[in-house]
């Protein structure tokens, strides 16, 4: 164990060449190997790095592991299956605060992004002990270097020194900056999957010459969707497989591989992985299960597997999953033992579980609905959801992502990278898991409220544009859309039809999901009128009535679409005796490949044979029933919506005192945590700019008495007692009190109240009575997963009956805090319902805000809860608030893969 050594600054980063490399924090053993990465630059990177070439580097190794983690701090990037120390970043902090930073990398490194990336991890680090700024000094010929901090997005001061080039920036990222490492990030991460989705060339560990066994079924898949590159099977008990001469290990193949597809007993991976990362092999799929799903030994399997992976710079799919397939033509893999390979089309398809990945994987061929590519990511040991979200985010066969999710590995950065995603390529999830069974136990109102359901996931789908569906039918019916349609400009829809009934379900349906189905105006009623006949209805739904022609429907579509009265058309046809089905579904591809502009068009065929193969040719979705239908174009509508809105801005206060408030939640850490005094909680909410009602800690009723007095007006007494929470359930409160004789007795009775519950009294909170006003609710609780989690609501007594809240994952927008509070069922009572007052609205948005920001900064507040926040006429005041402090595991480093 090395005295103060941050374990959790170790981080596994993509390069932009999709390479993987090890950033970790020097160590003193680490002195060998950076003497040799020092004694191998080149001539120019020694001058550029210690300014002479007759540098002392024996000296130079030894300083560069003589750090104590704080006021000197250095990193090492490490790569390759030997090991090898590739980098070497540090900072030396002055008395003033400022820190000097220095770093070289490898020459054959150099040009991949890793010396921005030990640039950003030294800040994260130097910020949190409130070191900076940085000063870089770099000779005037190394335009490499400063280019390389101009562009990392740190606002740089520059001047010059003794010849040198002097570049001093603030260890804080700013949002240029932010943006700019995570572009990198998203490119990386982009080329690191593409390895596994367009290999050059595939080993199959484990290929069988046995059909019908995984093994025989992933090489035989492989071979007979004609895979564009060598496939090579590794089986020592074989010499052939399946035709093709077999391989007794990987280390004989006769060319370099870029992906391995392991298929062997679980027991067996480890070797077969070790041997893959010998052979320089790029990427792994690991369809073996016995790993984290089996237990305690399982889960150790599969952390052995995943560090034989990051050591060698692997990308790892798996284990447990059932492979990946990409229906490109320049590639044609399936490197699954799925019976079916779907047809080639815009949608990319993760699924979390395999065997749904192989119903799945039937279910779109069977609907015609075409996949780019398609990965069963099994345990999720290394390659996640958010790995092939930013692949597809850069790949320009993917319009579409479908994900089947059962679990978050990092849901914080899943928010970050689909909101920005989202607003270019639409992300569709079913999330399992619904039900209240892992709601974990907690004491506050905000605690309980959150814990009810799975709204937590809720809300992070809608802060940033996922749709959500309830289950994998509705995936499908909604991936349909997406994949062929425009999104609509709207909710206006206009229904065609040839009979009454599913025309009234429809607009039912339509209703119900918030989509309207409007009268149509006289001028496009009398355009439909030239055509139909006297006993058709052309309101909206138009009901052509069951002798509807084939070219009746063309031409009513063709007229919706050219009238600005609707934003989306659904075609319902039933089969009557007269009119055959694949002629009105022809008509409906005629008018869909001939719309006067875009609008979405969908057909919902009431029939065994729904033609579906005229209508998807013409990029027409087609359903069996309206509800369907409506409940697909729902979603793109909501959607649409969320696209054009605008991001909104997390807001900074310039008055927030964060050195303070890190204070108080690292004083309360030291004594154990828990629930903070009343005096600590409004000493906390206060470096935040919340501020209580006036109150007055006292020991006595006596004192309270005078408390009272001295606060003037009617007050409010409140008992002190450990693990009181809910002080109405044990009659520890008085309300409406005046006067010092009325107060010291309703402390004398309250004392008792309380002793009767079983609480030990402490003390008397005595506060001054704050009013009129709307009681709301504004708290917050830690998610393990999901960091700070906001609530806003209706406030009270009452508040887990009302249960009228609305949720958001941090960090908060200005917009999120508008629409939590204008989404409550009791936001009328805020803007003068029945002749109310009007109260001060944004000052209730001001508070959920310095919450939020509260929170974020602090991650060790556990709980958070300010019930009731009385928002009046003018502002809005904190009554009483509980906030509990508990250790957490710091957030990853910037860019780190998740494991």
């Amino acid at each position: 164990m090395i005295p103060g050594y941050p374990a959790h600054r170790e981080a596994d980063v993509v390069l932009r060449d999709g390479s993987v490399v090890r950033i970790r924090p020097v160590r003193p053993g680490n002195e060998p190997a950076i003497l040799a990465l020092l004694g191998a630059l080149e001539s120019e990177s020694r001058l550029n790095r210690f300014f002479s070439l007759g540098t002392d580097m024996p000296g130079e190794a030894r300083r560069a592991v003589d750090v104590d983690y704080e006021r000197t701090y250095a990193l090492v990037a490490i790569a390759g299956v030997d090991r090898r120390i590739v980098a070497h970043a540090a900072y030396f902090a002055e008395p003033l605060g400022s820190a000097e930073i220095a770093w070289v990398v490898a020459d054959d490194r150099q040009n991949n992004g890793l010396g921005t990336l030990l640039l950003a991890h030294l800040a994260e680090h130097a910020e949190s002990l409130g070191i900076g700024p940085f000063v870089a000094y770099v000779p005037p010929e190394n335009r490499r270097m400063i280019d390389m901090l101009r562009e990392s997005g740190f606002p740089l001061r520059t001047s010059r020194s003794d010849g040198q080039v002097v570049l001093e920036f603030p260890t804080s990222l700013t949002a240029i900056a932010r943006d700019r490492f995570e572009r990198r990030e998203l490119i990386a991460a982009a080329a690191s999957v593409g390895t596994l989705l367009s290999p050059g060339s595939i080993a199959v560990i484990g290929a069988s010459r046995s059909r019908g066994t995984i093994g025989g079924e992933v090489f035989h898949n492989l071979l007979a969707t004609g895979f564009n590159g060598p496939v090579y099977p590794v089986n020592p008990a074989a010499r052939v497989v399946q035709s093709i001469a077999a391989y007794s290990s990987i280390r004989d193949l006769p060319g370099p591989v870029d992906l391995a597809v392991i298929v062997v007993p679980a027991a067996s991976v480890l070797d077969a992985a070790r041997e893959c990362a010998a052979a320089g092999v790029h990427a792994l799929v690991v369809i073996s299960a016995g790993f984290g799903e089996t237990g305690p030994n399982g889960v150790r399997l599969q952390h052995e597997l995943l560090s034989i992976c990051r050591d060698a710079g692997i990308r790892l799919v798996g284990p447990n999953c059932m492979g990946i397939m990409n229906t490109a033509g320049a590639v044609r893999m399936n490197a699954t033992f799925a019976p079916t390979f779907p047809p080639a089309g815009r949608v990319g398809f993760m699924s979390q579980s395999g065997a749904l990945g192989l119903a799945i994987i039937d279910e779109v061929a069977r609907r015609g609905i075409g996949l780019s590519s398609f990965v069963s990511v099994g345990n999720k040991a290394d390659v996640s959801g958010n790995d092939l979200i930013q692949y597809w985010a850069t790949d320009p066969a993917t319009d579409v992502m479908l994900l089947y999710l059962e679990s978050f590995g990092n849901p914080r950065k899943f928010a970050r990278l689909s909101r920005e995603i989202g607003r270019k390529k639409p992300i569709l999830a079913v999330k399992s898991g619904r039900s209240v069974a892992g709601a974990r136990a907690t004491s506050s109102h905000t605690g309980a409220l959150i814990a009810a359901s799975d709204v937590t996931v809720d809300a992070l789908f809608r802060q940033t544009g996922v749709v959500r569906t309830e289950t994998l039918a509705e995936l499908l019916d909604a991936a349909a859309l997406f994949a062929t349609q425009p999104l609509p400009a709207g909710r206006r829809v206009g229904i065609v039809t040839n009979a009454g009934g599913p025309a009234i379900l429809c607009t039912d349906a339509c209703d119900a999901r918030g989509l309207e189905v409007p009268q149509f105006p006289g001028d496009l009623q009398a355009a439909l009128r030239q055509f139909l006949p006297a006993e058709a209805s052309v309101g909206n739904p138009v009901d052509m009535i069951a002798s509807a022609t084939p070219e009746q429907y063309a031409r009513v579509i063709t007229t919706m679409a050219a009238s600005d009265a609707v934003d989306a058309i659904i075609a319902i046809f039933i089969p009557p005796l007269v009119t055959r089905l694949a002629e009105v579904a022809a008509a409906i591809a005629t008018a869909a490949r001939d719309l006067p502009r875009p609008v979405p068009l969908i057909a919902v065929l009431m029939s065994e044979d729904r033609a579906q193969a005229v209508l998807a040719d013409a990029r027409v979705p087609v359903y069996p029933y309206p509800e369907d239908a409506a409940r697909a174009l729902a979603h793109a509508a909501a959607h649409a919506e969320w696209r054009v809105r605008p991001a909104g801005t997390v807001p900074t206060f310039a008055d927030a005192r964060t050195p303070a408030a890190a204070a108080i939640v690292g004083s309360a850490l030291v004594a154990g945590g828990g629930w903070l005094a009343p005096g600590d909680v409004a000493e906390l909410l206060s470096c935040y700019g919340l501020t209580l009602a006036p109150y007055r800690i006292v020991g006595t009723p006596e004192a309270a008495g005078l408390a009272g007095e001295e606060l003037g007006g009617e007050v409010a007494l409140k008992a002190i007692a450990p693990g009181l929470v809910h002080k109405t359930e044990a009659n520890a409160v008085r309300l409406g009190l005046g006067g010092r004789v009325a107060t010291a007795a309703a402390a004398h009775d309250l004392a008792a109240d309380v002793t009767r519950a079983g609480h030990r009294l402490e003390g008397y909170l005595v506060q001054r009575m704050i009013g009129p006003g709307v009681d709301m609710l504004v708290g917050m609780v830690h998610d393990r997963s999901f960091g700070p989690v906001v609530v806003c609501g209706a406030g009270g007594t009452a508040v887990e009956l009302m249960n009228d809240v609305s949720v958001r994952v941090t960090p908060l927008t200005d917009l999120d805090a508008s629409d939590m509070v204008r989404s409550l069922r009791t936001f009328p009572l805020l803007d003068g319902y029945r002749g109310r007052p009007k109260a001060d609205v944004g000052a209730l948005e001001d508070a959920v805000l310095r919450i939020a920001a509260l929170v974020e900064a602090h991650p060790e507040i556990a709980e958070l809860d300010c019930n009731p926040v009385i928002v009046l006429a003018s502002g809005a005041v904190v009554v009483d608030a509980r906030i509990r402090i508990e250790a957490v595991a710091p957030w990853p480093p910037m860019g780190a893969l998740s494991s």
